[in-house]
């Protein structure tokens, strides 16, 4: 990785990671398509890595906000679909990952744009929580399911239930990915590179949480992640 490269990276998980800590998702729709376009081998792995560090960081800040009845129900559709997002990806080649990729955020911008908010009943938590473990562990991208059932929360409380889920499902990710050989020495070296920028971004977040609002946050993290995704979809389709 050059110095130019790892820069960009550097700072794409730092903002991701502020994004993260302010409204309870981002570092996938934010990070993923740059990460990918730069450093492919550090996706879902690495990502996932950092999700974890940046969310286990939230839980604690924000530990008596978590709704613990809803991040259960979560969780029993996240078990199920972890399994079915680690075999996905042993079976895709790298080029199906990335536009697989690229696609989820397009998707989840989309459903984010028109304002679609799903009820958050315990069918639909289960469900979203399945499709967050498949999309999440293939791809790191597991927040557009979760935002959309749980954006009627506000605050503590969706920044609270929000991390308390991806940390508990980012963990069971990273276990299947360890059995399918998907976790290696590039994977945790991507992660203590990047791993301080994370936390910074986890520091400018208590900043930001003071003087920014949230909505003009929520909107940048879907304008950057379109715009990441359709040059990784370019990238794509003009190396084909």
């Amino acid at each position: 990785m050059s110095p130019a490269s790892y820069c960009i990276l550097a700072v794409a998980v730092l903002l991701a990671s502020a994004l993260q800590s302010s409204i309870g998702f981002g570092i996938g729709m934010f990070a993923a398509p740059i990460v990918a376009l730069i450093e492919p081998a550090l996706i879902p792995g690495t990502l996932i890595m950092i999700a974890t560090l940046v969310t286990l960081i939230v839980v604690v800040r924000e530990r008596e906000a978590i709704d613990l009845r809803g991040t259960g129900w979560a969780l029993l559709g996240r078990v199920p679909g972890t399994i079915a997002g680690a075999l996905l990806l042993a079976s895709l080649p790298e080029r199906g990952v990335a536009i697989m990729l690229a696609a989820v955020v397009l998707g989840g911008v989309i459903l984010t744009s028109v304002g679609w908010i799903p009820a958050a009943r315990r069918r639909n938590v289960v469900l979203a929580g399945a499709a967050s473990g498949v999309l999440g562990t293939a791809t790191a991208i597991g927040g557009p399911p979760m935002a959309l059932v749980w954006q009627r929360s506000t605050g503590a409380q969706l920044r609270g239930t929000m991390s308390g889920f991806f940390l508990i499902g980012s963990l069971l990710s990273l276990v299947m990915l360890g059995f399918t050989g998907a976790i290696d020495q590039r994977t945790w070296w991507g992660f203590a590179v990047l791993a301080p920028g994370a936390v910074v971004g986890y520091l400018l977040s208590n900043v930001l949480n003071r003087h920014l609002n949230p909505k003009r946050l929520r909107w940048l993290a879907i304008a950057v992640s379109a715009a990441g995704a359709i040059l990784l979809i370019a990238r794509e389709l003009l190396t084909f």
